[in-house]
Order: C-alpha cells, then sequence, then structure tokens
C-alpha cells in the first residue's frame, strides 16, 4: 500500500476534477447508492485511486450549500474527522493532503484532533511517555491541498487542544504541581512576548498577609508534593501597558477529596482536575503562537487534595486573601477554595478589564449539563454575548447558568463569612456564587460601570466525554481551549 492518501469533503452538489485524475462525485457515484442521501460524514474509501495511492471522500450530507455557516463548518469537522478515524487504522499511510477549499480552519482542526489517541501502552511506542529522549512523531502528516492562514490557524487551536487533553490524560504521578509547571514552560520555550513566572507556598504565605489559616494554602494540608502558583504573562499589544484580559484555571493535579474521601469508583478521573488550569494554560499557548494583540495574564494554583494527617477537617475555618473567614463544609468543595485566593490576587494585582476563570468545579454542572455544554456565569451580558458566539463558531458551546443573590442563604448559614458547600440543590450555581465576592471590581461604584467584567466556566461536564464522536475520542477532551482561543482572537479583531 502507498504511504501516501487524500481526503475529500463531498458536497453532492458538484463535480468535476479536484486534483488530477481524482474526481469525488464520480468515486461516490461508482459505490451503491442508498435510497436516502449519505449522513454527513459517511466515508468512502478507494485503494490505489489515484494509482499508488489511498483516496477517502466524505460526505458533507444533503444540502451542504443551504446550510449556516456555523453548521456548515461542524459537517467539516465531522467529514474530515470520520475520514482521519479510517486513514489512521491503516498500517502504512504517512503523508495525507485534505482538500481544505470548505473551510480550511476546520478542516485542520479536525484532522489534528481525530487523529489524537492517548495511550501509554509500550508496543507500539508510546509517543507520550514521558521517559523519551526523542520524540515520537504522529503516526499521519497532514498538508491542505490549498494553503491558507486559516489552515494553519486551525492547526494551532487543534494542537493547543490536544496539549491541554494531554495534560489532563497523564497520571497524576506524572503530573503533579511540579512537573505541571516544568511542561508549561518548556511549552512556551522560544515564543515572544512571554514570561513565565512558578511561585512557591512561601510566597502564598507571603502574599495571604502572614495568616497561617489562609484558603489556598488550606487544599495543600494534606499532601506531600510542593503546592505551586504558576503565573504567564504574555504582551502582545502595541501598547504592553495596556489593561490585560485575565484567565483563572483550577489546577487540582489530583483529587482524593481530602478527608471527604471520594468513592473509589472511577476515582482515577480526578487526575483531570487540573482541567481548569491545562485549559487556560493551553489557550494562552495558542494566544501567543498567533501574536495575538492582547495582552493576557494567565494565573493557576495547583496543588494535590488528600487526606494525609494534617488535612484540613471539616469544619475548619479559614481566611482568604480578602480577609473573608471561610467554613469548610467538605473538604472535597476544595476547587473553590484555591480559586478564590487566585481569582482574587489575580483581579487586584493585575486589574484586568475581563477576568475568565476555569474550573471543573462541581459534578451539579454534570447533572445540569451533561458533557455537550459548559456552564458559564457571567456578570456582563456583552462577555457572554463574546463567549457564546465563539463557542457555537468553534461547536465548542457554552450555556448561560444563573448567578443569583438567592441563592445565597445555602451558603451564608454558618459560623463563617462563607460555607464552601450549600447542599444538594443548585450545587454549581452556589459554587459560582461562593466566587463572586473574589472577583474584586465587578461592582459598579458612583454610578459608573464596573472596572471588570467576569465570568466563571463550570467545565465538570465537558472535561470528558464518554463517546465517540468523528473528531473526539472517548477521554479528555481538552475544552474549552478553542472557544476560548476564539473569543480571544475575535476580541482582538485578529
Amino acid at each position: 500500500m502507498s504511504n501516501s492518501a487524500y481526503i475529500f469533503p463531498f458536497d453532492h452538489q458538484t463535480s468535476g476534477q479536484v486534483v488530477e485524475g481524482i474526481d469525488p462525485a464520480k468515486l461516490w457515484s461508482a459505490t451503491p447508492q442508498g435510497d436516502k442521501p449519505p449522513k454527513a460524514g459517511t466515508v468512502r474509501t478507494f485503494y490505489n485511486t489515484p494509482a499508488s495511492a489511498v483516496t477517502s471522500v466524505s460526505s458533507l450530507g444533503d444540502g451542504f450549500a443551504s446550510k449556516s455557516t456555523n453548521l456548515k463548518r461542524e459537517l467539516v469537522r465531522k467529514s474530515v474527522g470520520n475520514a482521519v478515524k479510517e486513514l489512521k487504522a491503516l498500517e502504512g499511510l504517512n503523508k495525507v493532503a485534505v482538500d481544505a477549499s470548505a473551510d480550511p480552519h476546520a478542516a485542520a482542526v479536525a484532522a489534528h484532533l481525530a487523529l489524537y489517541n492517548f495511550t501509554l501502552k509500550t508496543s507500539p511506542p508510546s509517543r507520550f511517555n514521558p521517559n523519551l529522549k526523542e520524540p515520537i512523531p504522529e503516526k499521519l502528516s497532514f498538508k491542505p491541498l490549498q494553503e491558507s492562514k486559516e489552515w494553519e490557524r486551525g492547526v494551532i487551536y487543534a494542537q493547543s487542544q490536544n496539549l491541554a487533553r494531554t495534560l489532563m490524560e497523564l497520571p497524576a504521578n506524572m503530573m503533579t504541581p511540579t512537573l505541571f509547571c516544568e511542561r508549561v514552560k518548556k511549552e512556551f520555550e522560544g515564543i515572544p512576548n512571554v514570561e513565565i513566572i512558578v511561585r512557591d507556598e512561601a510566597w502564598a504565605l507571603e502574599k495571604n498577609m502572614k495568616l497561617l489559616q489562609n484558603v489556598f494554602l488550606s487544599v495543600t494540608h494534606g499532601t506531600s508534593e510542593p503546592a505551586k502558583f504558576l503565573e504567564i504573562h504574555y504582551k502582545g499589544a502595541a501598547d504592553k501597558n495596556e489593561q490585560p484580559l485575565a484567565f483563572v484555571g483550577k489546577g487540582i493535579t489530583f483529587d482524593s477529596g481530602g478527608i471527604s474521601l471520594k468513592p473509589g469508583a472511577g476515582m482515577k478521573l480526578m487526575r483531570g482536575d487540573m482541567g481548569g488550569a491545562a485549559t487556560v494554560v493551553s489557550s494562552a499557548l495558542a494566544i501567543a503562537k498567533l501574536q495575538l494583540p492582547v495582552n493576557l495574564v494567565v494565573t493557576t494554583p495547583l496543588t494535590e487534595n488528600m487526606p494525609g494527617p494534617s488535612a484540613t477537617k471539616p469544619g475548619d475555618i479559614f481566611y482568604a486573601m480578602n480577609g473573608k473567614s471561610v467554613e469548610v463544609d467538605n473538604t472535597d468543595a476544595e476547587g473553590r477554595l484555591v480559586l478564590s485566593d487566585a481569582i482574587y490576587y489575580t483581579a487586584t494585582e493585575y486589574k484586568p478589564h475581563t477576568l475568565i476563570d476555569v474550573a471543573t468545579l462541581t459534578g451539579a454542572v454534570v447533572v445540569a449539563l451533561g458533557e455537550i455544554f459548559s456552564g458559564v456565569y457571567a456578570t456582563s451580558d456583552e462577555l457572554w454575548d463574546n463567549l457564546h458566539t465563539a463557542g457555537e463558531i468553534e461547536h465548542d458551546r457554552f450555556w448561560r447558568m444563573p448567578l443569583d443573590d438567592e441563592y445565597g442563604p445555602q451558603i451564608h448559614s454558618s459560623n463563617a463569612d462563607l460555607q464552601n458547600t450549600g447542599g444538594k440543590d443548585a450545587g454549581s450555581c452556589t459554587a459560582a456564587l461562593f466566587l463572586k465576592p473574589f472577583a474584586e471590581g465587578i461592582e459598579a461604584k458612583d454610578g459608573e460601570e464596573p472596572a471588570m467584567k467576569w465570568a466563571h466556566l463550570d467545565i465538570a461536564g465537558s472535561m470528558e466525554a464518554t463517546r465517540t464522536t468523528p473528531y473526539q475520542n472517548v477521554g479528555m477532551t481538552g475544552r474549552p481551549v478553542r472557544a476560548l482561543v476564539e473569543y480571544v482572537r475575535r476580541l482582538t479583531n485578529a
């Protein structure tokens, strides 16, 4: 078999040769036809067509030309994704040319996402093995039949999402807070306008005004792994002093639940509880590679949550960086504890115009939205609209949830200013409301607009795919990287 192949997303209303010797319409018509038009993503593969090559023709579905722009993009992703899945199962192939004329960006995204397959099995050798001295290339390399900046941009979107998937998939012994920081520094090597700062527990103690009972460090008590506070500063705007955008990501590299121990079944999934951190640093990587004209600050508090001899106990009370007292009702609600200090620090230290935090925060959002949408709590209609638009473009979708003070009694009825859980009802809503007091600058003062827009993204459902889709295997998803990058690209008109 040849080592090369072609992929043709096929609109059934078109005909003619795309490259010499290949007419997708004729190839399609030479195969048995059903009574109904084929579904988008239906693939038919032809061998030695042309000579010494493999050609996959993948349907864009019936009436492609009449669809909306966003639906067309998703049909291209489905079409290319399914073709890649079929080709990567063939032995000997390594070069694939893609007809990207329908949508170069979407085609590039689908090709690289569909190719991804995380494994640490040793035969064949895994490219994810952390002990490798030399990197192993991907099984297939792609090139578009029509070169374009949109294709190149789509490759960066997909590769950044794949990085987030890898960070989330790697087991906790291979992705500690220290190793997370080392990996991030390596990924950003050589990219201009980037500064990376890794802070330690002594710094966290100092920033919390020497309060021994502070919120972020309370989560670190049960683990022997040193906590880290990672900062990424990207200054891509023409004015390096221009007010920045900020991302904050929850970085619990393993969440056992602490003293409020989780059930053992399925606990290994909690290697991905640093999904917020993984997605914001991966989004920052794409933004920096694309050199988007924006100043961006990314912060990620990183620690394990373990039931060690010094672990936080239910009922313990700690003080946050903003001075508020917090009762730990359940040590398994630790994400909001590390985020609270990180959000307040980022808001007050760097005074961003917009702060978006991302976290695998609650099981409640999984019940509410499943794995299809990421939940969004926003203080600004404009910010919500922009996130929603970006999510629809990338089919990395968001759903707005209520950030309403009427949920307040569920988390205010304790011996402290705040309690870190509010009961079963509206669990995702009360978690978001817990974070709200730490988003300094969201309240309007003296009749003026708020100094900062804030959105909290709860990705506990969208972090994992339990069903295979045309361009997403079962496993960690790396969402919402593409939506965040698209949000920033549109924000900067780049």
